[in-house]
């Protein structure tokens, strides 16, 4: 596939090594191109931030019950996962600028066209498929590709710092998002939300490119004794991500990997993300009290995800996602104790090191798959984190019809914390053995 030499960033002569670049590189391109994917990320986990906060208004306007609500979330996080790994070949075919542009454009689209809305059906149209397929576009395979494509060293780090890029775009939006619901209304924040989406369309345009090609460098810490030029992906992108699914699917690696990752999307998105907000407010906390909470999280999740990109670079990253599952369990254990009308300590210490372990698990889950898969890497963990979506779609509706069915959410998080326990165990036994097929 032909590609275009952009003229975004000045034409930078090239460097023979990655790392460190030479004098004439201050900065190498790539940490340039991962700073707009980060910017990139960040506007795309605006809607992330929103269904929280936003249940509330559309339950006291329209009377929809929290289970519809949480049906056309459980919509968009289930396309938001099984997008990715067809998002990640399409990468490969067309470009991962055309990729991202697109995805934000259906995000803004989703949003805006969600003002419209006068029928719950029309809420899982908004919602659940145009922001499912615009967020899972761009997801963490996206974080993956940059990553891998870009760097040689530093990659774990790297992958930290972009998939920290959602909890960021969650901690700046949430607070205004729940602010303007309170005052000027939800279609408002929604409005907001599309905005920040489309505004981030034509910097991922003019900078972003496919390779360090592109730009006459090789990849951030690369040999060039040693390295060779990627292979430019041809033939059809769905069959090249179902093709990855079959082979990944015959090593018992990939299936514990993708079930703990599904575990790991049922305690954060599909629980907490969505119904965090909704169970302090059945406590008596205010709405943008416990927004403000969940914010916090996002603070959290951002220093930890990054220290587990760099803890992955230096430790087995099974160990770590041992740790992460066994803590995030005893917080799910205790909370419903923490919650109340107000804020107190034991609830801070529950948002710190939550937060801690958002998503933490991604950096050692994105090189154990680049590490046993190869260069199939990244569409394997394309569908790895499609089983992320699915268990978060699944636990955002289970939870709902638990509220509705025993009017507590009790149920939901003991369930969250046996599943952790699931985790622990899938992780450890996961083989580092490498398996490779001609591509």
């Amino acid at each position: 596939m032909t590609r275009e030499k952009g003229n975004a960033l000045p034409d930078l002569p090239a460097s023979p090594v990655g790392d460190p670049p030479s004098r004439r590189h201050r900065i190498h391109p790539a940490w340039w191109v991962a700073a707009v994917a980060f910017l990139a990320l960040l506007a795309a986990a605006g809607f992330r931030a929103a269904p929280g906060a936003l249940m509330v208004p559309l339950n006291e306007e329209f009377g929809w019950s929290t289970t519809v609500m949480s049906l056309a979330v459980s919509v968009n996080l289930l396309l938001y996962g099984l997008t990715a790994p067809f998002a990640a070949a399409l990468m490969d075919r067309f470009g991962v600028r055309q990729v991202v542009a697109t995805a934000l454009t259906l995000v803004a689209v989703g949003a805006g066209g969600s003002v419209l809305m006068t029928a719950s059906w029309q809420l899982l149209i908004f919602w659940g498929v145009l922001i499912g397929l615009g967020t899972g576009s761009m997801a963490l395979v996206f974080a993956a590709t940059i990553a891998n494509r870009w760097f040689i060293k530093r990659r774990g780090l790297v992958i930290g710092i972009l998939s920290a890029g959602s909890a960021t775009g969650q901690l700046i939006f949430l607070p205004p998002v729940a602010q303007l619901a309170e005052t000027a209304g939800w279609r408002t924040a929604s409005l907001l939300i599309a905005a920040v989406a489309l505004a981030a369309v034509p910097v991922v345009w003019f900078v972003l490119r496919d390779y360090p090609e592109d730009r006459g460098v090789l990849p951030y810490g690369a040999d060039p004794a040693t390295h060779s030029a990627p292979i430019k992906a041809t033939g059809n992108a769905a069959r090249r991500a179902l093709e990855g699914l079959a082979f990944a699917s015959k090593r018992r690696s990939f299936w514990a990997l993708a079930i703990a990752f599904a575990i790991c999307g049922a305690t954060t998105n599909g629980l907490i993300g969505i119904h965090f907000i909704p169970s302090a407010h059945d406590h008596g906390m205010a709405t943008t009290t416990a927004a403000g909470l969940l914010a916090v999280v996002g603070i959290f999740d951002i220093a930890g995800t990054i220290a587990s990109g760099w803890l992955t670079d230096k430790f087995d990253p099974r160990i770590l996602l041992v740790a992460y599952y066994a803590f995030r369990g005893v917080g799910l254990v205790l909370l419903p104790w923490l919650l109340s009308d107000t804020v107190h300590p034991s609830m801070i210490l529950f948002v710190v090191i939550y937060g801690l372990d958002w998503v933490a698990t991604v950096p050692p889950t994105a090189v154990l798959c680049r590490e046993i898969f190869g260069d199939r890497g990244t569409i394997v963990f394309g569908w790895v984190f499609a089983a992320h979506q699915v268990g978060a779609a699944g636990a955002a509706l289970g939870a709902g019809i638990i509220r509705d069915s025993f009017g507590t959410y009790t149920y939901a998080w003991w369930g969250g914390a046996a599943l952790c326990v699931i985790a622990a165990i899938l992780s450890i036994t996961v083989k580092r053995t490498p398996h490779l097929a001609p591509r």
